[in-house]
């Protein structure tokens, strides 16, 4: 199996998760402030320098107010 940091299907998945920020009107500064974070931590998770946890993404997704599944079935093609 190929590393998934970078990939395609990678790639997808944070153009997903930017486009829900940015449909929902909401800058990362106020997604990290609604997860109790820093704006460097949807940076870098946005930029694809760092992964998010099953746990974090529930988080995210609960703060864009979105389905997680939904994001999930949308990758499971390759």
């Amino acid at each position: 199996m190929p590393k998934s940091l970078r990939s395609a299907r990678h790639q997808r998945f944070l153009a997903q998760l930017i486009s829900l920020r940015k449909a929902k009107g909401l800058t990362q500064a106020q997604v990290a402030e609604k997860l109790g974070r820093p704006q460097s931590f949807v940076a870098k998770y946005e930029g694809g320098e760092r992964r998010l946890d099953i746990i974090e993404f529930l988080e995210v997704t609960a703060v864009l107010d979105t389905d997680p599944c939904e994001i999930l079935l949308s990758l499971r093609s390759y």
